[in-house]
């Protein structure tokens, strides 16, 4: 019995020691786990509560200073060039067209042979004039002598005075003879001349009208054209509005044009380039077309290598005109809203301040403002997306 209780007493004795080690460290854990729990709760708590916003920095805005002063301006169009000379080359005699002598589309020069005619029937024809003046030249000299033979012998009555009007008149008609045949060799030396077909001037030539071998006559004389190239016209037109706002302006002293209306021309190629000479307005048509109702205006240029062709279409740009006192804007400034277009102006305390404006022309990457803008005011030209009226701003010049 001794035994039995030794054994349950060290029994119950172990049991107890192992549940109370379990124990033991359970309450450490969870003792551990409330902690952590403790703290999540206080950092949401405190996450939760509401903080101030921010105050935004004002924006950032560069801005221009309005400053009135007169500015050139200049007027474009899209115009058309024409040859200042376009020359019909014609055959001046009848008969066949030997050969043709120039290049087809080349530039030819001042007297350069473009065409030769048949000349063997008018060489001949010039002989004929030659001889038949031969002739009546020494039938003149018959006269003469005659004439020389009878007015002695009138003047002592030898012979009645009819003999001397006769032979007076023999010799005037002989001289009238001469005269006549002069006319004949030189109109056939002009028909030889003319069977030799030159240039009248330096110009671009077309295309031979005329094969060889034909034969030429009034109804198919034309042989070729020459288009003088320099100097070169060209042609724009101005509608009726705008000339009569331009008249408007300079009225109202809004633009100061040159005197005389010397205006100088800038011709811009297709490709965006400037051409290198400039030109002078040389003609204005009188009326206004009755199909477009424009104002035809033409300019002349030098064309020295050519460059320009006619019936090319170029850009016509005229420099002169002034605008006294003009207030320019870059175009990104200019707005639209619901009620036309406005900029952002910063005032005296840097605060923004929209001001409807009337626009006027484009000038290069500016606007012309013509109501709206004081000098010295300033104006909001980028970071102007988060503009409000009354809103303080950090200004940038």
């Amino acid at each position: 019995m001794g035994s039995y209780g030794s054994y349950a007493s060290y029994a119950s004795y172990g049991s107890y020691g192992s549940y109370g080690r379990w124990n033991f460290w359970w309450s450490v854990l969870m003792k551990f786990v409330f902690a952590i729990w403790l703290v999540v709760g206080i950092g949401v708590v405190c996450s939760c509560r509401k903080q101030p916003p921010p105050v935004p920095p004002p924006p950032k805005v560069s801005v221009v200073v309005v400053n009135p002063k007169d500015t050139p301006v200049s007027f474009e169009y899209v115009g058309q060039t024409q040859s200042s000379q376009n020359v019909n080359i014609h055959a001046r005699v009848s008969g066949f067209l030997d050969r043709r002598v120039y290049t087809e589309g080349a530039l030819v020069q001042t007297g350069q042979v473009l065409f030769q005619m048949d000349a063997k029937p008018f060489a001949v024809q010039l002989d004929q004039a030659q001889a038949a003046l031969l002739k009546q030249q020494a039938a003149l000299e018959v006269a003469r002598l005659n004439l020389a033979r009878v007015k002695p012998l009138a003047k002592t009555d030898v012979v009645a005075k009819r003999e001397l009007d006769d032979a007076t008149g023999q010799y005037e008609s002989a001289a009238a003879a001469v005269e006549q045949a002069k006319a004949q060799v030189e109109t056939a030396k002009l028909n030889l001349s003319y069977t030799t077909i030159a240039s009248p001037v330096t110009g671009m030539s077309s295309s031979a009208k005329q094969a060889d071998g034909t034969y030429v006559n009034p109804q198919n004389s034309l042989l070729t054209t020459i288009a003088v190239l320099s100097p070169i016209w060209i042609n724009f037109s101005i509608s009726e509005n705008e000339l009569q706002r331009y008249r408007t302006w300079v009225e109202q002293g809004v633009l100061r044009v040159p005197r005389d209306g010397s205006y100088e021309v800038e011709v811009i190629l297709v490709d965006g380039s400037l051409f290198p000479h400039k030109g002078r307005i040389t003609f204005a048509e009188p009326s206004y077309s009755t199909q477009t109702g424009t104002f035809l205006i033409r300019t002349s240029v030098e064309n020295p290598k050519g460059t320009l062709r006619p019936n090319q279409f170029v850009h016509v740009r005229l420099n002169g005109a002034v605008r006294p006192g003009a207030i320019l804007v870059p175009q990104r400034a200019v707005q639209q809203g619901s009620r036309g277009q406005f900029v952002w102006v910063v005032n005296k305390e840097d605060k923004a301040e929209l001001r409807p404006v009337t626009v006027g022309e484009w000038q290069g990457e500016n606007w012309f403002i013509t109501e709206g803008l004081h000098a010295g005011e300033r104006v909001a030209v980028d970071g102007t997306l988060d503009l409000q009226p009354g809103i303080a701003v950090s200004v940038k010049q």
